[in-house]
């Protein structure tokens, strides 16, 4: 054990992007990835979305690890060890939406008490978030959303489902694990909702 002083470090990035179906979180995960590496051929897709990660091959050669179902936490964690051990700088994790989505279906299948099961998911999960924030590698990972609703009594005594915005399909709290979240619209255009590198907070929306 010894004390030093702090200092900036050139670190790898671990980014997220949310975003509705048609947002552009693929294209603008590789756009990124080259952006961060220079290089398409040091980029390698994790990819869970049925091949979409193909229709960007004009961009450059990029590599793909095809993963199906079941989607485990266990096999996103395989995929992303192959591609570190192959030596690639960005791993794009697209998406990591459908791990959680099969945690919460695991889940609904247990017998027993629903918050013991709990006990026994997290751990798996809590590892697959653990070997994405101690990758080597920079690594992007893009998240589902969907729209939420709450319910508000409206002063008719009667409860009435109100729109509140965009949740992402993922564990409550995973964004705050990551340095930077961007959040995308429909429109493609991207806005900073955590960014601990200072660079992109408080910037008007911009497409990546």
């Amino acid at each position: 054990m010894n004390i030093r002083k702090a200092e900036r470090k050139h670190s790898k990035i671990k980014m997220a992007l949310q975003g509705p179906s048609g947002s552009g979180k693929t294209y603008s995960s590789l756009l990124l990835g080259f952006g961060l590496v220079g290089d398409y051929a040091k980029i390698c897709i994790i990819d869970s979305e049925a091949g979409s990660a193909d229709l960007y091959a004009h961009l450059g050669e990029f590599a793909i690890i095809q993963i199906s179902k079941p989607y485990t936490p266990e096999s996103y964690i395989s995929a992303l060890e192959l591609a570190e051990k192959e030596g690639f700088k960005c791993i794009i994790i697209d998406s990591l939406s459908h791990c959680w989505q099969y945690l919460i279906d695991y889940h609904a299948g247990m017998i027993g008490n629903s918050f013991t099961n709990w006990a026994k998911i997290t751990p798996r999960h809590n590892q697959l978030i653990s070997t994405i924030l101690t990758s080597p590698a920079h690594i992007i990972g893009t998240l589902r959303v969907k729209q939420d609703y709450v319910l508000q009594d409206k002063g008719t005594g009667k409860l009435v489902p109100e729109k509140v915005g965009l949740k992402a399909i993922q564990r409550d709290g995973v964004d705050y694990e990551f340095t930077l979240v961007f959040d995308l619209d429909i429109h493609h255009f991207a806005s900073c909702s955590k960014d601990r590198t200072g660079i992109f907070m408080d910037k008007e929306p911009f497409i990546i």
